[in-house]
């Protein structure tokens, strides 16, 4: 089998930051590296879900919500992608400024309900509004 392109990035050379990944059949995909790859500081698999549950939510409530396709974890636990459509570079920084921002406000996991979500029970709130403090401190230096 052919080696998928996100096999095919030295990841050691990677850093933190918001990457465009590439773009196909009109959707970009862009690569929220939270943590440094292979570094052994990951995102906790609690957080990164509720950090999905919270940033989905605030995304596809956004006045660019028609613009978003995907917002979901890596399965390295560094990071997020997500895949939009008509946005480019700095507006989706922008949205991405501005969702973080918000997503500090939340006192509640968004789709908690066990009819909801399908691992409802594994979640960390203070910890995923930890990350996503800190990764808005990366995305104001860009």
């Amino acid at each position: 089998m052919e080696k998928i392109p996100s096999f095919s990035k030295n990841h050691d050379t990677l850093g933190v930051g918001l990457h465009v990944c590439g773009e196909a059949h009109g959707v970009t995909t862009f690569d929220l590296r939270f943590k440094k790859p292979n570094a052994g500081d990951f995102i906790s698999p609690k957080a990164l879900h509720t950090v999905e549950h919270i940033m989905a939510t605030v995304l596809r409530n956004s006045d660019k919500k028609d613009c978003i396709i995907y917002f979901g974890p890596m399965g390295c636990r560094t990071g997020f992608y997500l895949l939009t459509v008509n946005l480019n570079y700095n507006e989706v920084l922008r949205l991405l400024k501005d969702g973080f921002k918000a997503a500090l406000d939340f006192n509640e996991v968004p789709g908690n309900k066990r009819e909801e979500c399908g691992n409802y029970s594994e979640h960390d709130l203070p910890e995923a509004l930890c990350e996503c403090k800190k990764y808005l401190e990366i995305l104001n230096k860009l």
